[in-house]
């Protein structure tokens, strides 16, 4: 085969522009979500989360692994209607990565420019041309079919064992479990879902316990999500690793402590090392069986009015009980944001910056004023105390190490609470810094409702909610591991607004030829050029580009705008 070399010359190429001469043009472009899947597809991982998937279907013309590209492909683009699936296929990087494979390429209309999907599709009951390799109704009767059990099996199974996989796993083992709301729209028909009571701040109120004519106190239908994922330190990502919805009158701690047995099923005892809980998850029977089973550390603070609390307190009394201070560690660096943004968006930016400084040094000042009356202006504002083998818990059937918290505000008030290890290693410092890592499932749960339409159900369905929840959760997860195998994990920490911005494209230039000679210019140089020619000259630039474009749509048969 006879190979052609084009030199790189702008002027030259601009120049020959600027007098209408030229060989070819193409626009190019390619986006971030078109190597996303093309990173799953190198590394097999969508055949292998297929292969096992609860398929509802006993004929597989259509290839799963087709309808998980798919589903993801939905998420990746915040739609929750297959209706959009059409339109997300012609616009986003799915066909342009998966090509042949996915039984269809894009065309454009020689006339309209309208971007046209020629799909043969996977089967031959229709001899039309098709736009998608298979049809939004399919997805939908797909997504309703599948039984919302086998489905939380399989993403409880295959998620872990995918990223064991990709060896994505830390060492440290560090896992959060939580639970939240899911509010739905007001309609009984929603499946499984429950009318519940909620304070001001959507905290779940007993409705015999208030006085329900408080316009604080609202109604909302709800599911639940119940969730574990795995972090590091750094917090450059978060991967969710099982999850189940339920509905919202569910109390979700023995549902958690049921997702870490399956995870450890799935993949080894030896990865969840380090469990992280708040208090609605006290279970002392639940805590001492992964510490003797799995040797998995569980982390959480008790209730006040626990006897364990008391005896923690106690301990403060004695002689020799030693008191350290505590210092919070600083917020790990996630390096620059390699995301430019507008002057206009940079200075506001820097004047917010200044204002929250100038806000800070004030309430400094204000609070070494205040603590100088009462102590010394050098006393730790926390103290930790640490009293171990504890075994007043008698539902714990392991010896605990409890970490008494002594804080004391801006205003000289003191506050104590007790936090809880199974482990008999760990010093107050460690336990302390490691239950600090805990609010960062409650950022995932802000994003998935913010920014990924998690609550945004198109149907009642309560096979549909399911799917529609995992399927996000999924999309989050696998783009998080994309982000650290391209090591580009500083994106992890960003808001979906900020990460969207990785599916626009990252190249779009028309790629100009002359004399086997070429240059790359963006959209705008290349407009400034086409003003700015005199009118003979674009004249005959306008034949050219109409014959390029004849030439370049010959081949286009049975062309059709979307």
């Amino acid at each position: 085969m006879d190979l052609i070399a084009f030199q790189y010359d702008r002027p030259f190429v601009v120049d020959a522009l600027a007098h209408g001469e030229i060989d070819y043009l193409e626009h190019v472009g390619e986006a971030a979500e078109a190597d996303f899947f093309r990173h799953l597809i190198r590394r097999d991982v969508l055949n292998r989360l297929a292969e096992h998937y609860p398929t509802p279907r006993k004929k597989r013309e259509v290839p799963v692994w087709l309808y998980l590209a798919s589903e993801l492909t939905l998420k990746l683009h915040g739609s929750q209607s297959y209706h959009a699936f059409p339109r997300l296929l012609r616009s986003g990087g799915l066909i342009d990565a998966l090509g042949p494979e996915l039984g269809g390429r894009k065309t454009t209309h020689p006339e309209t420019h309208d971007v046209t999907l020629s799909c043969p599709g996977f089967n031959h009951k229709n001899d039309y041309d098709r736009q998608t390799p298979c049809d939004q109704d399919f997805l939908r009767k797909f997504a309703r079919d599948t039984q919302t059990d086998r489905l939380h099996a399989w993403f409880n199974r295959e998620v872990p064992r995918c990223l064991r996989s990709l060896r994505l796993f830390d060492e440290e083992g560090l896992f959060i479990g939580d639970g939240s709301y899911l509010f739905v729209p007001d309609n009984e028909h929603y499946q499984d879902s429950d009318l519940l009571w909620f304070d001001e701040h959507n905290h779940p109120v007993d409705p015999k316990k208030v006085d329900l004519r408080d316009k604080r106190y609202q109604q909302h239908r709800c599911y639940k999500l119940v969730s574990l994922i795995h972090i590091n330190r750094q917090l450059n990502f978060f991967f969710t690793v099982a999850a189940r919805v339920v509905p919202g009158r569910q109390h979700e701690c023995p549902i958690l402590y049921e997702l870490v047995d399956e995870v450890v099923r799935a993949v080894d005892r030896d990865v969840i090392k380090v469990l992280i809980l708040d208090r609605g998850f006290i279970d002392g029977a639940q805590m001492g069986r992964l510490w003797q089973d799995y040797r998995i550390e569980t982390i959480l603070p008790v209730r006040s009015n626990m006897d364990l609390h008391a005896d923690a307190l106690g301990l403060t009394r004695l002689r020799d009980f030693h008191w350290e201070p505590y210092v919070p560690a600083a917020p790990p660096e996630l390096g620059p944001h390699p995301i430019l943004k507008p002057p206009r968006v940079e200075k506001r930016e820097a004047k917010r910056q200044q204002t929250l400084a100038q806000r800070k040094a004030e309430l400094q000042a204000q609070t070494r004023g205040g603590m100088a009356a009462t102590a010394p202006a050098d006393r730790p504002q926390t103290l930790l105390g640490t009293g171990r083998g504890l075994l007043s818990w008698t539902q714990c059937p392991v010896p605990l190490t409890a970490v008494v918290n002594r804080e004391r505000d801006e205003h000289g008030e003191v506050r104590d609470w007790v936090l809880v290890s199974t482990s008999p290693r760990r010093t107050a410092a460690e336990i302390r810094s490691t239950y600090e890592l805990r609010p960062a499932i409650e950022e995932r749960h802000r994003q998935y409702k913010c920014f990924w339409d998690l609550t945004r159900m198109h149907s009642c369905a309560f096979s549909l909610v399911v799917n529609q929840v995992l399927f996000v959760l999924l999309a989050y997860t696998l783009i998080q591991a994309h982000l650290v195998l391209r090591r580009r994990q500083e994106l992890n920490g960003s808001v979906w607004g900020s990460a969207w911005q990785l599916l626009s494209p990252t190249l779009e230039v028309v790629a100009v030829y002359y004399r086997q000679r070429f240059c790359l210019l963006t959209l705008a140089e290349y407009g400034r050029i086409l003003l700015e020619v005199a009118e003979p000259v674009r004249a005959k630039l306008s034949d050219r580009l109409r014959q390029i474009e004849r030439d370049q749509y010959s081949l286009l048969e049975n062309a059709r705008p979307p």
